[in-house]
């Protein structure tokens, strides 16, 4: 048997959800994956996958097999490389996840950007405003925004994410506008509902404040906070790279635009750094060339007060 081809056939079963769809992909038929399965397994000496009609699941030993295996073929990608023996340009397939938000404004592009540089590498989006898993999710890289990182995973900074307070001139219209932060608690504010505390730290000349806020409206989705400002919902903390635009149009204002709030970092998150996927590497890199700098470019432009 032909280890590992056996092992790229567990893999791709793995990522593509199914037998067949591994077997497509690899140009065999679904018989032979099947029997490159069962002779991994009997190498191994244990089931690596719960096979029925309706799903493929992974057993506790599939689970811990997998991360290594996946470098198995990163490593074996890369001696190719180095040895000069087929193409050097970057092949393979990469699960990506971050907030839909960050997706949607930034991400998208530049894995656009990137992959018309390394046409070979095809990405999967996974876009969902929680922690995943990234071993249960079977995800390559992460974006994570966020100042804490589990101590198990490995993190590259990329860039540094700022919010502000901000609100539709109608609401600013109709309700005022705070002249103070103590102003926020008689005011309806948007709130994510989804691990977030119903207040604001805002500082002024190394002051921090603490304020505690309420609304009619939340929500667990950063582009549905979004949406209810626009609508004149209350006054909302959103980042800048989301909002840019309809600040710079003015569909939304600034709120104690005196005030700055606690920024957060923008990391590449991802499982270990020995035997790395070259498509991996490169991605990361393209990133962090794209979002880095002493000022992220979506904050490189002054916004209206």
């Amino acid at each position: 048997m032909d280890r590992l081809t056996a092992v790229r056939v567990f893999v791709e079963t793995v990522d593509r959800g199914s037998v067949s769809a591994a077997a497509e992909a690899m140009d065999m038929s679904r018989a032979m994956a099947s029997r490159y399965l069962e002779g991994l397994e009997d190498w191994l000496g244990a089931r690596l996958l719960h096979r029925t009609t309706r799903r493929l699941t992974l057993t506790d030993a599939g689970q811990n097999s997998l991360v290594t295996c996946r470098e198995m073929l990163a490593l074996a990608s890369d001696v190719v490389a180095q040895a000069g023996q087929g193409s050097a340009e970057a092949q393979g397939r990469l699960r990506l996840t971050s907030s839909p938000s960050f997706a949607v404004a930034q991400l998208t592009a530049a894995v656009v950007e990137f992959q018309v540089s390394h046409p070979g590498v095809s990405i999967d989006l996974v876009m969902v405003d929680r922690t995943v898993d990234l071993v249960q999710d079977r995800i390559d890289l992460a974006v994570r925004l966020s100042n804490v990182i589990d101590p198990n995973l490995v993190a590259r900074r990329l860039a540094r994410c700022h919010s502000v307070l901000c609100a539709s001139p109608a609401y600013l219209e109709r309700m005022g506008a705070p002249q103070a932060p103590e102003d926020l608690q008689h005011h309806q504010c948007i709130v994510h509902n989804a691990g977030f505390s119903p207040e604001y730290r805002l500082h002024r000349a190394g002051q921090w404040t603490t304020v505690a806020v309420r609304g009619l409206v939340t929500a667990n989705e950063t582009s549905v906070v979004r949406a209810a400002v626009l609508a004149g919902a209350g006054i909302a903390m959103l980042p800048t790279y989301f909002v840019g635009d309809s600040l710079a149009d003015g569909a939304l204002r600034k709120v104690l635009p005196e005030y700055g709030l606690e920024p957060l970092d923008i990391q590449a998150v991802y499982l270990s750094r020995r035997h790395q996927p070259l498509p991996l590497r490169l991605l990361i890199d393209f990133l962090a060339d794209r979002f880095g700098g002493e000022v992220a470019p979506w904050d490189r432009l002054p916004l209206p007060a």
